[in-house]
């Protein structure tokens, strides 16, 4: 067993991967052999992803706020504290804070053997995000 107390500083997010501001905390990340990773994310109001796919898929846990997340093609969802979401290996997907609300989730994913944890695409755009259910 091995027991951290030293935690990661805090990564602010990259704009190539997030449109926004974005903030990234490592909780578990891999030593050999293991691939498997989890990082807190906090979104500001209105900060998202860009279209992404992980090739083992993603569990998505909201811990405070709320968000937004989207299947390629398919309807975008409200997240709120305590929601979970599992995003299927390969699927495209977006996720991200509603647009006045900030939004800290706990992405879990595995990475591949190479270390890549995903696939990214073009970043969402002001209608696709916009495209929400009025509650948001």
């Amino acid at each position: 067993m091995r027991v951290s107390r030293t935690p990661q500083p805090t990564a602010v997010a990259p704009s190539e991967l997030v449109h926004g501001a974005a903030w990234l905390d490592e909780i578990a990340g891999p030593e050999g052999p293991s691939r498997f990773r989890v990082n807190s994310v906090h979104f500001a109001p209105g900060a998202r992803t860009a279209w992404h796919r992980h090739l083992f898929g993603q569990v998505l846990h909201v811990t405070e706020g709320a968000g937004l997340v989207q299947c390629r093609d398919g309807e975008v969802h409200t997240l709120r504290a305590g929601d979970s979401v599992r995003i299927a290996p390969g699927e495209w997907h977006w996720h991200g804070a509603s647009p006045t609300t900030f939004m800290t989730h706990l992405a879990i994913q595995e990475a591949a053997e190479d270390g890549t944890e995903a696939e990214r695409g073009p970043h969402v755009t002001e209608a696709e995000y916009l495209a929400g259910p009025s509650a948001h």
